[in-house]
């Protein structure tokens, strides 16, 4: 089966911002990613493709260079002869328009936050990123703390974000004020941010959820198991593309059914991307995507008095006059303060990560330069 690569995404001004492909390459684009080989999309079809050993060298230097699902790569054929119509290989990975990326951080058993300093990028490429986000689950309402995490992250990927409210039909034998007092409380949550509530079962909220990707736009569906995102891509695709799964009805929560990142074109063009449910995403050398969920916190600081108050029990302290009147809930600001804490930590395990590896680097160069010349 061949492609119209300007479906995938691929456009003129997109082939000539990107450096030129390594001789005989074409351009192809990762559907998804397997142990050592990545199933690509080009003109030509789908094909299985293993990683060069350039790209194996540079996915070991630095994580964030393993090839990811949405990513633009130069394919070469190696062995035309084949029975198979030739081995393909994922020669090089094109530079990133954008990148979500989350931390390698947990939690300790003290509650501490605990990692590595590295990222991983979920999905590159991409120009929506869809916060899916359950409507109720085990008993409960949206989680908001989740959802501005995610956003955060969204924002700093350089993507354009919106929440999905999904699974709205749980609101059905309940009064439409509920539903709607949901909705204000997520959009307070992440102020600028189109939000929606969507059925996949019913279709309601469907095909806004399409209108956002346009005749070749690309999106990335994140959010818990359970969330309804496979049935959103089921209903995206208009076919049972993606394999679903009922929550368990003890506990209401998700069961992992996409095990795997994938890219799906959809009919009438736009792709998405289904990724299995995530129980926690650590922040990831955050700058502005923190900033940008927490804005009226932002703005209440400049009434402060002092230009580097931290919001915890500085005199004249505008934003805990805020909490204090109401105005600003004290979830928001408690949220504001994990997520600026865990940034900070991000950004101190990353730099020392950075100066291990070169201490690490001229420790070597010295080894060999004492070796040249000995007998």
């Amino acid at each position: 089966m061949s492609y119209d690569l300007s479906l995938l995404g691929w456009h003129d001004d997109l082939a000539e911002s990107l450096p030129d492909l390594p001789g005989g390459a074409v351009p192809g684009r990762v559907a998804r990613v397997d142990r050592g080989a990545a199933e690509v999309v080009a003109a030509g079809g789908t094909c299985h493709a293993r990683l060069s050993a350039r790209v194996r060298r540079a996915a070991a230097a630095d994580p964030l260079a393993l090839p990811c699902v949405g990513d633009w790569v130069a394919l070469t054929l190696l062995d035309l002869s084949s029975s198979d119509g030739g081995r393909h290989e994922l020669a090089e990975v094109l530079p990133r328009r954008t990148a979500f990326v989350r931390g390698g951080v947990s939690r300790d058993s003290r509650g501490g936050l605990s990692g590595d300093g590295q990222g991983q990028v979920l999905a590159a490429n991409v120009d929506v990123v869809f916060v899916a986000e359950p409507s109720m689950h085990a008993d409960d309402f949206a989680d908001l703390g989740r959802i501005e995490r995610l956003v955060a992250l969204a924002w700093e990927s350089g993507a354009r974000p919106v929440v999905l409210v999904t699974k709205a039909d749980l609101f059905a034998e309940l009064q439409d004020r509920v539903l709607g007092d949901l909705l204000a409380d997520v959009e307070a949550a992440v102020p600028g941010v189109e939000v929606h509530p969507v059925c996949s079962l019913t279709g309601d909220g469907v095909d806004l959820v399409r209108s956002h990707l346009g005749a070749s736009g690309t999106a990335v569906i994140l959010g818990p198991s359970g969330a309804g995102k496979s049935t959103l891509v089921n209903a995206l695709a208009g076919a049972e593309v993606m394999e679903t799964q009922r929550v368990r009805a003890a506990d209401g929560r998700g069961r992992h059914t996409t095990v795997h990142r994938q890219l799906i074109p959809l009919p009438g063009g736009g792709l998405v991307i289904d990724t299995p449910g995530i129980r926690r995403v650590g922040l990831y050398e955050t700058s502005e995507g923190v900033d940008l969920v927490f804005a009226e916190i932002d703005e209440l600081a400049g009434g402060c008095r002092f230009s580097d108050c931290g919001h915890e029990r500085e005199p004249g302290c505008a934003v805990l006059a805020a909490v204090e009147s109401g105005e600003l809930p004290e979830r928001r600001l408690e949220s504001w303060r994990r997520l600026q804490r865990e940034a900070a930590w991000m950004a101190r395990r990353t730099d020392a990560r950075l100066r291990a590896e070169e201490t690490r680097k001229w420790k070597a160069i010295h080894r060999q330069m004492r070796g040249i010349g000995r007998p």
